[in-house]
């Protein structure tokens, strides 16, 4: 590097580790697990490369930077550009092929763009995660939990309309019912006592319910399908087994993932990895109720 270009060049300190040139105008540094604020205290096994007490606008330069939240802010601003262009892909080219109809739009619509909500509530949490004020922090956090329900919303949106495409009463009432809860549960995320320790039994209570909720229509649907030993039960319970032996992992590697390969980063390229699966199945979906006519008498049982 040019000498005149060190003069210019500004650092960045990695806690315990050297420091970096990083071509930014401002001073950023990274704090261990032990220096920063109670309020970011939350995964004690990542120990090091942590951004604090930045204002806004250093918060958006640290997009640039190597911290420990650079892999999950890009992997999902990366998985908004991606749902964005399959968007516009299926609109244009996928659909008008498949002979889609209004419906179809429409169910398409709704599931990419809460898929793109959800990505980008989540690279705003963790690129302002490190706001030198905790009330701005904690409501990123809020619009991230909020984010989460948005992408669950577009996961169960399609899920239940091509499970039941065939059944109009069943795919309705569950629609309706994941509607409703889903949207009591962006307002419940959204109120400013959230996340405070008097609606902890409250945040349970509705995680338990945003996931519970999803068991009734699935075994309805593998009822329907074949029964428990069919393959999508199987594929759950092959889901299941992997994020307990992620969890499992990475307390046993204390100190050795904090800028890469984290359970947190690894989370975040799994939840693009499924949302981009859970698309390619509702395209693979359409085009079999398209080419497979429903019964024309069906069972509301």
């Amino acid at each position: 590097m040019p000498q005149k270009l060190l003069k210019t060049a500004h650092y960045i300190e990695l806690g315990s580790y050297q420091h970096w040139p990083v071509l930014i105008p401002q001073r950023i540094r990274l704090y261990t697990y032990e220096q920063i604020p109670l309020f970011l205290k939350e995964n004690p096994y990542i120990t090091d490369g942590y951004r604090a007490h930045l204002p806004s606008k250093l918060c958006l330069k640290s997009i640039f930077i190597l911290s420990n939240e650079t892999v999950n802010i890009w992997s999902h601003l990366l998985g908004f550009l991606l749902f964005f262009s399959l968007g516009v892909n299926d609109l244009s080219s996928v659909l008008p092929a498949s002979g889609a109809n209004r419906e179809d739009y429409v169910i398409y619509a709704i599931g990419l763009f809460c898929f793109q909500v959800c990505m980008l509530c989540s690279v705003g949490y963790h690129l302002f995660s490190c706001h030198r004020s905790e009330k701005t922090c904690r409501r990123w956090l809020a619009l991230d939990y909020a984010g989460i329900s948005v992408g669950i919303l577009g996961c169960y949106v399609p899920g239940i309309f091509y499970a039941f495409y065939c059944n109009a009463f069943w795919r309705q009432v569950y629609l309706l019912t994941v509607l409703s809860l889903i949207l009591a549960v962006f307002c419940a995320q959204v109120h400013p006592r959230y996340l405070s320790n008097d609606w902890r039994r409250i945040r349970m209570a509705i995680f338990c319910c945003v996931a519970g909720i999803s068991v009734i229509p699935a075994c309805h649907w593998v009822l329907l399908t074949g029964g428990f030993t069919s393959d999508v039960v199987q594929t759950i319970v092959m889901h299941k087994t992997i994020l307990f032996l992620k969890h499992l992992l990475i307390s046993h590697v204390l100190g050795q993932l904090n800028y890469l390969g984290a359970s947190h980063q690894l989370w975040h390229i799994l939840v693009v990895v499924m949302f981009y699966w859970w698309h390619q199945t509702a395209v693979h979906i359409m085009h079999f109720r398209h080419t497979q006519p429903c019964p024309t008498r069906t069972s509301r049982s």
